[in-house]
């Protein structure tokens, strides 16, 4: 149905995309932060309207678990029980009554008519009875009203917050860890609001604006929030990226002199915003970039993100693991930003608390295992690795480094907390974990405004220096 049929059903296009998001992230897994740009573009939408199906999108997937536990309540069944695209309208509408200044009358008629449009006049009628319940008390009541019901003060806390207990007890811990267990809830709450834009210049191609983010060199906020005149009058060398993302790749740059003729490696590069700063980092140096990306779909994100550099870049498209294993003692430094939970990005990414469990974990870990390992092989002598994930979950991050330090003894690890520091261009608050954890950095949303992003850095030995 293209946009002007939906509106002729009149519901406001904003709404029509915002649901369609919600539908393409609950039937296919798809990535809103990729899937809503598309949409906005394909519908037409003015910026007012832009803004509003972002808000409505973003703002439901991120407090869904909540907005399911007052939906079952109104709703008298357990939300399993309810059409997914019945759901996903009553997600949508729920957030508009109880989250925005939306008029209830036009959340609840609006939603009435999705649900006719896209289910059926019979199901209107239970999504009408549904949010007219909900209509009639506002988010304080029906936060006390589930929050009751709660078996646990972590249930509670996951109820007002909007994060899966499993998600809230892991933060826990990595906060713990840092001695910072008491910024919990200043965490929970940094995961809840929108971020800032954040903008990369691609060194040696183009200069950083203002105002400039606190800590690399290369970021700076997008003037007046919206950064399409930035981004168009660029041509690709100023792009959207996450400081914390931009940190991580200049501290693998930054970690020991560079080189000329060195050969890098991004070895798990999609979608491609961390290749493209290290592939101006290495045009600028001397050096040869190569990357490598498992899944089709996101090499050739890899490529279009490279597309507009003057920068041959090959970019291969085979298991990390395996290419690792083709090329022993090949690379003097390798980018590892493992697949993760992507805990460290719920900001951004507002479904994927949503979207994995512990089960996850216990699986990605072995992955991530097996990729450092990898890595590690195809290092030349003296190489290092930077293993980055956006993720604190101690299992992903120290677990995995402490794992491969146990049952190695060609690497050593570096002061990445020191190289950080190096980097940034302010002072940075970098929490001291005991012992040889001291070494490696976790970035927080609420402490450092970026994703929570986690470095280590490896080092692989010299046998033949030692041995000289």
């Amino acid at each position: 149905m293209s946009a002007a049929e939906k509106g002729k059903r009149g519901i406001q296009p904003a709404r029509w995309v915002a649901y369609d998001v919600l539908r393409a992230v609950t039937d296919d897994d798809a990535y809103a932060n990729l899937l809503l740009p598309k949409l906005i573009v394909e519908a037409g939408l003015n910026p007012a309207d832009a803004g509003l199906a972002t808000e409505l999108a973003y703002g439901t997937l991120r407090r869904r678990g909540t907005y399911d536990a007052i939906i079952a309540v109104a709703a008298g069944r357990p939300v399993e029980e309810i059409d997914p695209a019945v759901l996903d309208a009553l997600r949508l509408a729920t957030h508009q009554l109880l989250a925005t200044r939306v008029a209830p009358h036009a959340a609840v008629n609006e939603s009435v008519n999705l649900v006719a449009a896209e289910v059926g006049r019979g199901a209107s009628g239970f999504a009408n009875a549904v949010l007219r319940r909900i209509a009639r008390d506002d988010a304080g009541v029906w936060q006390e009203r589930i929050e009751a019901d709660a078996r646990s003060d972590d249930e509670r806390l996951a109820l007002r917050t909007a994060h899966p207990v499993w998600v809230i007890r892991a933060l826990r811990r990595a906060l713990a860890a840092e001695g910072r267990g008491d910024e919990l809830d200043e965490l929970l709450h940094a995961d809840n609001v929108s971020p800032e834009v954040t903008l990369v210049a691609l060194p040696g191609l183009a200069e950083r604006g203002e105002p400039a983010r606190p800590y690399a060199a290369t970021a700076f906020a997008s003037p007046g929030g919206d950064p399409r005149e930035v981004l168009r009058d660029a041509a690709g060398t100023i792009r959207v990226q996450d400081e914390g993302s931009q940190l991580v790749a200049l501290a693998l740059a930054s970690a020991a002199p560079v080189r000329a003729g060195e050969r890098w490696l991004d070895l798990c590069a999609g979608p491609g915003g961390k290749t493209a700063l290290l592939a101006a980092i290495a045009h600028r140096d001397g050096v040869q970039l190569e990357a490598n990306e498992v899944v089709p779909v996101r090499a050739g994100l890899v490529r279009k993100a490279l597309r507009p550099l003057p920068i041959d870049v090959p970019v291969h498209e085979q298991d990390g693991r395996e290419f690792a294993a083709q090329h022993p003692g090949a690379f003097d430094r390798i980018l590892v930003d493992a697949p993760c939970t992507g805990l460290g990005a719920l900001r951004r990414r507002p479904e994927a608390r949503w979207r994995k469990s512990p089960a996850d974990v216990a699986e990605l870990v072995v992955l991530q295992t097996q990729l450092l390992d990898a890595a590690i092989d195809a290092l030349a002598p003296g190489g290092i690795v930077a293993y980055v994930t956006c993720s604190p979950h101690l299992a992903e991050t120290s677990g995995v480094v402490s794992e491969v330090l146990r049952h190695r003894d060609d690497v050593t690890e570096l002061d990445a907390q020191a190289v950080m520091a190096e980097v940034a261009t302010a002072p940075i608050d970098l929490a001291s974990a005991p012992d040889a954890e001291a070494r490696r950095v976790q970035l927080w949303p609420h402490r450092h405004g970026t994703d929570a992003m986690f470095l280590a850095l490896l080092q692989r030995q010299d046998r033949t220096a030692q041995e000289g």
